[in-house]
């Protein structure tokens, strides 16, 4: 998958994102059945949440049946860790006046959730503490909402998933087969609703509840690490997957371990047209130098839902959900046009590699030389010597701290036309074996099947 984007510089955090609105991905299978909406972010200080929707867009494949993401709906409260830059967006689904800066996102949103094809909601939350019937202590409690499915009544006029209860039932059962600890199990949290509970009057389910959509909310503990979390909504969403007879594949064991590399799996970004691609889930704080075009908007290209740059003064920062993962410091060119890839030796092996790619290197590379343009290895040096074309060059060559990425192995080739920027390639000296890739490739690793776990 991939997300676009763009961004003028030299503006304020605010104001750089207005319109960062929420993406939907249609995970569509082209076998019939029913269509699961899964929806994540409505509270910006939920990463649980949000991760857990994002894997489901980046790495899982639906078989059979539909699956809908939306895994970052209020994205603006994502990025400022914010429970709501405006307030809180899961109490604004009964009335809210026309001119509330979120009123478009929640017509967009509701309008979503009503669609014909929707059968079933989820809602994924990470709630305080531990939700319990009854009082154990502070953590534990039937105030809190950490681990529980919620519903607001036992059935809804909906035809097929018409018994909330049941159906939540059996995923809180098939969660508690599945627990990392057994002080974690999940509860069934009914909130009665309709019997006078006005903060659940106002919330996305009960809207779709009021629309005869069975609804469900997914709360992990706040008091785990954002992979456990995510741990636990996947085990909930593939239990509603199961119900709603939707087969599906996932590239990953589940289990916190796997979660947590998944999370930060191929994040990548491209810039301007794919002249640049920067491989972002390593990646140092500081990236100097970037060459950005001349008197232009920053056009990007992201392959997670979750990512986003924003600029900042004079320079942009790079988000992936609640975390910002580096600055970018542009250098600023007119860009060249009249080449698109490079020949490049590597390890003995011809390629020809476009702009905005990686190729993976053992030993040792050399970039053919090309009449015109001149080849800068940023980290490389050599006295006297202003061409680095037609140069073999290994991994001692060049300087480590000029790597992209912490550990030293990512490395940029940056192509000019006399003082024009043509495009760039990544050379990774990285041990793991990489297909050369764009931005928009996911490498696919052994698949798992449902119930496999």
């Amino acid at each position: 998958m991939s997300v676009f984007g763009c961004l003028t510089g030299n503006s304020s955090f605010a104001s750089s994102i207005p319109d960062l609105g929420f993406s939907v991905h249609k995970l569509e299978s082209g076998v019939d059945g029913h269509t699961l909406l899964i929806i994540g972010g409505i509270q910006g200080d939920e990463p649980g949440g949000f991760n857990a929707a994002s894997l489901i867009v980046t790495h899982y494949d639906i078989l059979s049946g539909n699956v809908w993401v939306v895994p970052n709906l209020n994205f603006l409260s994502i990025i400022k860790r914010s429970r709501g830059v405006y307030g809180d967006l899961n109490r604004k689904f009964d009335k809210l006046h026309p001119k509330d800066p979120e009123y478009h996102t929640i017509e967009k949103i509701k309008k979503l959730i009503i669609d014909p094809k929707v059968d079933l909601v989820l809602n994924l939350h990470d709630g305080s503490g531990f939700y319990r019937n009854t009082y154990h202590d502070i953590l534990h409690n039937q105030n809190r909402w950490g681990q529980c499915i919620i519903i607001d009544q036992e059935r809804v006029n909906s035809g097929t998933f018409s018994n909330l209860t049941l159906i939540a039932k059996k995923t809180v059962a098939h969660v508690n087969n599945h627990l990392l600890n057994q002080n974690e199990h999940f509860n069934l949290n009914n909130t009665k609703t309709q019997k006078g509970n006005e903060e659940m009057a106002k919330t996305l389910t009960y809207f779709a509840i009021k629309n005869h959509k069975s609804a469900f909310g997914v709360e992990a503990s706040k008091s785990f690490p954002t992979a456990k979390r995510a741990y636990y909504h996947l085990l909930a969403i593939e239990s509603f997957f199961n119900q709603a007879g939707i087969k599906f594949k996932r590239n990953f064991k589940l289990s916190e371990r796997h979660i947590k590399t998944a999370i930060d799996d191929n994040i990548q970004v491209a810039l301007n047209n794919r002249k640049i691609l920067l491989k972002i889930e390593n990646v140092r704080n500081r990236l100097n130098y970037i060459p950005l075009k001349k008197n232009s908007v920053l056009e990007f290209q992201v392959n997670n839902p979750l990512m986003t740059i924003v600029t900042s003064g004079n320079e942009y920062r790079v988000f992936h959900g609640n975390r910002q993962l580096t600055h970018l410091y542009p250098q600023y060119f007119d860009y060249d046009f009249s080449l698109d890839a490079i020949d490049m030796i590597v390890d003995g092996v011809h390629k020809t590699v476009p702009f905005g790619n990686s190729v993976t290197v053992k030993d040792e590379f050399m970039v053919k030389s090309l009449k015109g343009h001149r080849v800068n290895v940023i980290g490389f040096t050599k006295p006297e010597i202003t061409n680095e074309s037609g140069m073999t060059i290994l991994k001692r060559n060049i300087l480590k701290q000029f790597s992209i990425d912490k550990k030293g192995t990512l490395f940029r080739v940056e192509v000019y036309k006399s003082q024009k920027f043509s495009g760039m390639v990544l050379v990774d000296f990285g041990e793991k074996p990489v297909s050369d890739m764009n931005v928009a490739y996911e490498e696919k690793i052994p698949e798992i099947l449902m119930n496999i776990f």
